[in-house]
């Protein structure tokens, strides 16, 4: 086998492992949008009007706001007085 065909397997098998490895760290960082379940001021993003993005919220649990949260776990997360995440935005809990 000459050098450059050695160099060529070499490197298809550390491309082949490296891609497996990239695959496998995304599944496991999957993330979803999940509304209503942010603390005042510890949103992620989309507080709705009178708000601009990240941290903006004005009460806690505020619908219109999301947190990014680990994929599935959204509508199952127990929060107080029977509230439950949203994989859409809400209309309970608004500021103003």
């Amino acid at each position: 086998m000459s050098d450059t065909i050695r160099t060529l397997a070499v490197a298809t098998a550390l491309a082949a492992a490296f891609a497996g490895h990239a695959t496998i760290a995304s599944a496991d960082d999957a993330k979803e949008k999940c509304f209503g379940v942010a603390l005042a001021g510890q949103n992620d993003c989309a507080a709705g009007p009178g708000t601009t993005c990240a941290g903006t919220s004005k009460v806690d649990y505020q619908g219109n706001s999301w947190k990014l949260v680990p994929a599935g776990t959204c509508v199952t997360m127990e929060l107080p007085e029977g509230r439950m995440g949203s994989l859409e935005a809400l209309t309970r809990d608004m500021a103003g």
